[in-house]
């Protein structure tokens, strides 16, 4: 049986970094407000606790998943995938809070969209060019 390397798009590689700075910069954060009684806590007002955890605990997903998908294994485009269903559920748990009259920063509504709108683009460019390079393999 033959193995066959699949065929890795250049600008995947940006897709690896963006997932990575944005790992970083989240565990950053969050670790400030977490782990940092400062001008870091105080600045983040009426946060929410489990968002908070919810977020930094995803910083370290976000680096495994920057390095799957920079060494283009299928875990990696997998990990994207649960990433983006994850914030998808947290961000329904915020909604919850918000509801029932917890509070919060508009802010985190704000954080909460953007990391999903950003998972959600990588995950759909990974599996996209997942399946584009399984293809390409298939036609050699």
């Amino acid at each position: 049986m033959k193995i066959s390397k699949r065929i890795k798009p250049a600008w995947i590689n940006f897709i690896a970094l963006i997932a990575l700075i944005f790992g970083g910069m989240t565990l950053f954060s969050g670790g400030s407000v977490l782990f940092v009684d400062g001008q870091a806590r105080a600045d983040a007002g009426n946060y929410v606790p489990f968002i908070l955890w919810f977020n930094f605990i995803a910083g370290f997903f976000y680096i495994a998943a920057a390095i799957g998908i920079f060494i283009w294994q299928r875990w990696g485009v997998t990990l994207s995938r649960l990433i983006f269903i994850a914030t998808v559920i947290a961000f329904i748990g915020l909604a919850g809070h918000i509801v029932t009259g917890g509070s919060f920063e508009m802010r985190t509504v704000m954080a909460m969209t953007l990391r999903s709108v950003v998972w959600l683009v990588i995950m759909v460019a990974t599996a996209t060019a997942w399946k584009k390079s399984l293809q390409a393999n298939e036609m050699r």
